[in-house]
């Protein structure tokens, strides 16, 4: 399962994450930073560290999971 990471600081100089599963592949910096953008110039969400302020990182995270039988 891959999921995009966008890593945001907020008022209190915290990294606030929010996370997308299934991103589009390849992604696209460009759309990344625009959506990311729009999320600060909205105020879309609010942490307990005050409003997003600036970006600080982008990534995609890939997990697996392996079932163990018992």
């Amino acid at each position: 399962m891959k999921t995009l990471e966008m890593k945001f600081l907020n008022e209190a100089e915290k990294i606030v994450t929010v996370s997308l599963d299934n991103p589009v592949e390849p992604p696209d910096s460009g759309a990344i930073e625009a959506a990311m953008d729009t999320i600060i110039a909205e105020n879309a969400f609010y942490s307990s560290g005050g409003n997003l302020i600036s970006k600080k990182s982008a990534r995609i995270v890939e997990r697996n999971v392996f079932d163990i039988e018992m």
